[in-house]
């Protein structure tokens, strides 16, 4: 059985996760205290006690790398290649052996320190489009005169924006009115994947630098929906995946053709995603029961 690792992004994030990895598992309790050592943050606290800290980007990214990066060493299984959506990528670095937990927690902290003060200001914001095809959408953002851009392809009809949160919703009725069956605000303050995040972007890559090795197994970029295999090739393209779209259908339109069936680490989204994408079979771990199904197949 040949698999395609999936790593899911922010939003994912919610109390309880990875609450029963820990209380099952010696090998997850190791990596919680690993990453509470790492930020100086308690990780039981932050993601199984109800707190404001959770869905703060500097706390949240590392919480979901956490909860991913568990899952994927309890399944254990060799895949053919890893992708991730968003902040996901860095997740599948970890599983490729780009990375040691302990600096993919550092790593990730700090880059959500850095996408927050982007927006010190500017108010940021991303909205979900359904029902609209890229290229509407596209010269719609490009002909607005607004602070808009496409963040997230998504899959077929469903593209999320990102950029100013006034003028976000200021065009929302004239997206509507193009045929949208939906245009929402997301509760996001940070505006990913835009030309809004470039003074995030040199200091990145000084991280970046000093995080990764030299090589590893095959990721896919976020930018490109290709592979790259070395730290040269991760520097340029995870400092250009702040500014620029993620093109998630397009990668996994890229790799379908290489694996039996993709695994989802720590998350059910991009297994929602994957059923308007691919035929092919998407399994999440997100707990021990399913855990011990993905292990079965």
């Amino acid at each position: 059985m040949k698999f395609g690792l999936l790593f899911p992004g922010q939003g994912s994030q919610f109390v309880g996760m990875a609450k029963d990895f820990y209380d099952n598992s010696d090998k997850a309790k190791e990596m919680f205290e690993i990453a509470s050592d790492a930020i100086k943050q308690d990780f039981t606290k932050l993601m199984f006690e109800e707190n404001d800290k959770l869905n703060e980007t500097e706390y949240t990214q590392p919480a979901i790398l956490l909860y991913s990066a568990i899952a994927y060493e309890l399944f254990n299984k060799k895949g053919e290649i890893a992708l991730g959506h968003s902040l996901g990528e860095f997740s599948a670095l970890y599983s490729a052996g780009a990375i040691d937990l302990a600096d993919a927690i550092k790593l990730v902290h700090t880059r959500g320190k850095l996408m927050k003060e982007a927006f010190t200001d500017i108010e940021g914001g991303m909205m979900v489009v359904l029902g609209l095809d890229d290229k509407t959408l596209e010269d719609f953002c490009a002909n607005s005169g607004k602070k808009i851009w496409p963040a997230n392809y998504n899959s077929d009809g469903q593209l999320v924006l990102a950029g100013d949160k006034k003028d976000l919703s200021e065009v929302e009725a004239e997206i509507k009115a193009l045929g949208a069956k939906r245009a929402m605000l997301l509760n996001m303050s940070v505006a990913s994947h835009c030309p809004l995040l470039e003074s995030a972007s040199e200091p990145l890559k000084e991280l970046l630098e000093n995080s990764l090795k030299d090589e590893f197994a095959p990721v896919v970029s976020n930018v490109t929906a290709k592979p790259y295999t070395t730290k040269a090739e991760a520097i340029e393209l995870l400092a250009s995946q702040l500014t620029k779209p993620v093109l998630y259908k397009q990668s996994i339109a890229n790799v379908e053709n290489d694996v039996d069936m993709f695994i989802e680490f720590g998350g059910k989204v991009l297994m929602g995603l994957n059923r308007k994408i691919t035929k092919k079979k998407t399994q999440p771990i997100t707990d021990m029961a399913s855990l011990e199904k993905a292990l079965a197949l």
